[in-house]
């Protein structure tokens, strides 16, 4: 089954990689769901501050 997500690889510490694992299991999410998540409020946080992105 082909989708439109694109893929990218995360290079990271364990130690990183882990505390925000056990973030998302807190918050019910996965650790990927957890990233999508912080990038869009962080995406947000931008736009408010500089306007919106025109891609």
């Amino acid at each position: 089954m082909k989708d439109n997500l694109s893929r990218y690889t995360l290079r990271v510490e364990q130690s990183v990689l882990d505390k925000l694992g056990y973030i998302a299991e807190y918050e019910g999410r996965t650790k990927n769901k957890q990233l999508e998540w912080l990038l869009r409020r962080f995406i947000q946080e931008f736009e408010a501050e500089h306007g919106p992105i025109e891609l």
